[in-house]
């Protein structure tokens, strides 16, 4: 994985002012250094500068980027953030085409499939991928982002430049690219947040490539495609053969994602997700005489403090331990330093660029720089509940109007400031964010009003839910440098899956059905039934106290730029209530001391990155 960069001028002959936009190129890679610690590089050409840096994977030696080729007497440049799974397969077929390779990495493999198929590339493609190739035989840049949007791609437009970027952050290295934020910005951030509306960049005047998109910058101007999306047609596989079809496409994809010439890991719970991909990976390791290295999370005094809920049946220490020793893994088990949730905050908050998912977001910031120290590449476990229903609104019997993780906006408004609430009207934004995304919904005409509901209902996990769970994980991950694959998001799984019925993935009412039948073959029978427990989230009071007494300060400072928004007192007010965590305000965890450390990621946000409001 890595940080790409980059812009494209077809006013402008770049070579002109050649030594000041190789420093504005590599100001904008120097901003991302933390995906790609192990090289870097820029290219210009007369009317497109590009940069890289690289965390290298595979071909540790040979991969550096930009990487340039030349075809037919015609120059092609890739700079790529991501990971190819079918590589060898693509690299088989291209070389009976007469195309011949001089590294063994993806990236390589990947410009050469542009090269022959050129916008058709994007079929043959598997894998998590965003990246931006000039093509001068057609004169032109063409950038494309994978199918989920595990990895991600910012642009914007200044003067005559096509301005893009792994990062929000790396935008603002290139001139004349400022953080404004309007009232859609601030209805994102205070509304939506902290998910967010697919190809909103937040900061007005930038986006983002949507997943399953790929775009194309000429002299004429930009135009995007969609060139995936889910196909609803009916399911005609017999029960037996679904189950027989889940496991093979997610024992394949889990295999694939193990190739790596550095070491690799997996991130363990003992959830059923995280136990399936440590069981295929431990036994495809055992195969070659190697032990499986695993990590589990968890924080100081959990075991004191921990109160079991609806969300959150059990802890997690025992399942792991009992994952770890029936397959013998090297494992160890981290802990996060209460104090540390709080302190961190503000470093998620820059990570990501935006206000996140508070402690989640902080404690997997420390958790991810602890793996780094011994591996590069982790699997984890999510997207399985997206894909496979297993959250509890999809089984919930109430219907709902709104998004499901954040129906309620009671907390949110308040503490507004009455007159940014009416201004901002929260409910009214949140409501037609989310009937635009029903709107979308792929239908089959056959479908039951049931049936078609319980699409709009995966529709919306998958490109909202899941997204900001995949945004989260890859930006705590790649600022040490880790790279995290999702084996669940595997386009080939996901397509299948999501045809089936919902008889059979919830069939004797018993969440994830389906997937659970199909890991029989691979877990111990308790594991495979434990119910579901999400990422793990501190108990201690100290963590709650930290929050607060940080937000007293704020509040208590005149020039905190969240007063423009919040009213002080209504802040003040639920500071000192008792904090209920059975009403999350986000998700399933995210509660009253969760939206304080939101606010105050907020406040971090508008002060740090020096946002002026339009």
């Amino acid at each position: 994985m890595c940080g790409i960069a980059g812009f494209v001028n077809f006013q402008k002959n770049l070579f002109d002012e050649n030594a000041l936009n190789i420093h504005i190129a590599k100001n904008m890679a120097e901003r991302l250094r933390h995906r790609g610690p192990d090289s870097w590089g820029e290219w210009l050409g007369e009317h497109v500068a590009f940069s890289h840096s690289r965390l290298a994977v595979i071909d540790v030696e040979h991969g550096k980027q930009p990487m340039k080729r030349i075809c037919g007497g015609y120059e092609f440049v890739i700079t790529y953030n991501g990971e190819l799974y079918n590589t060898a397969a693509l690299k088989a077929e291209l070389s009976q085409f007469g195309y011949e390779f001089s590294t063994e990495c993806d990236t390589e493999v990947l410009l050469y499939t542009y090269i022959h198929y050129g916008d058709a590339c994007v079929d043959k493609l598997n894998g998590i991928y965003a990246f931006c190739i000039w093509d001068s035989m057609r004169q032109r840049v063409f950038a494309c982002r994978d199918r989920f949007g595990v990895k991600p791609f910012f642009y914007t437009f200044c003067d005559d430049a096509f301005i893009f970027a792994s990062e929000l952050k790396a935008l603002f290295k290139y001139p004349g690219v400022e953080a404004e934020v309007d009232k859609e910005g601030l209805q994102e951030i205070f509304a939506i947040g902290p998910a967010r509306t697919q190809g909103k960049g937040i900061f007005k005047g930038i986006f983002e490539l949507r997943p399953g998109h790929c775009m194309i910058i000429c002299r004429s101007g930009t135009k995007i495609k969609r060139y995936w999306q889910f196909k609803s047609m009916p399911h005609t596989d017999s029960y037996e053969e679904t189950i027989e079809k889940v496991r093979f496409l997610l024992t394949d994809a889990i295999t694939r994602q193990l190739v790596s010439d550095v070491p690799i890991c997996t991130f363990l719970s003992g959830g059923l997700d995280s136990s399936i991909i440590t069981a295929v990976a431990a036994n495809t390791k055992a195969q070659k005489g190697e032990a499986l290295n695993t990590f589990s999370f968890d924080y100081s005094d959990n075991e004191k403090y921990f109160k079991t809920s609806a969300f959150q049946p059990d802890s997690d220490r025992p399942w792991v331990d009992r994952m770890s020793s029936a397959f013998h893994t090297n494992h160890t088990h981290l802990v996060c330093n209460n104090n540390y949730l709080a302190d961190a905050l503000e470093d998620a908050l820059i990570a990501k660029d935006l206000p996140g998912m508070a402690d989640i977001d902080s404690s997997l910031l420390y958790f991810c720089s602890q793996v780094k120290k011994t591996h590069t590449v982790a699997l984890s476990g999510e997207c399985s509940d997206e894909i496979f229903g297993g959250y509890p609104w999809f089984r919930s019997e109430k219907p709902f109007g709104s998004f499901p993780w954040s129906h309620d906006m009671t907390i949110r408004n308040s503490v507004l400031r009455d007159s940014v609430a009416n201004e901002l009207n929260l409910e009214e934004y949140s409501l037609m964010r989310y009937r635009e995304s029903v709107a979308e919904t792929p239908r089959l005409e056959s479908d039951t009003p049931e049936n078609a509901r319980r699409r709009e209902i995966f529709y919306l996990n998958i490109n909202w839910f899941m997204l900001n769970l995949l945004e989260r994980k890859d930006r705590m991950s790649m600022a040490s440098g880790l790279e995290v694959r999702v084996p669940f998001c595997d386009h080939l799984l996901a397509e299948y899956v999501w045809n089936i019925p919902w008889e059979m993935k919830n069939k004797d009412n018993i969440s994830k059905n389906i997937l659970r039948e199909a890991a029989k073959t691979i877990l111990p029978t308790d594991v495979l039934m434990r119910k579901k427990s999400p990422y793990p989230k501190t108990h201690h009071p100290l963590y709650e106290k930290a929050v607060k007494n940080y937000m007293t300060d704020v509040l208590a400072n005149p020039n905190s730029p969240i007063l423009e928004f919040v009213d002080k007192n209504k802040v003040l007010k639920l500071c000192s209530q008792n904090s209920d965590y059975g009403k999350p305000f986000f998700g399933q965890l995210m509660a009253g001391p969760q939206f304080l450390a939101y606010l105050l990621q907020v406040n971090y946000w508008l002060r740090d990155y020096c946002v002026k409001i339009l």
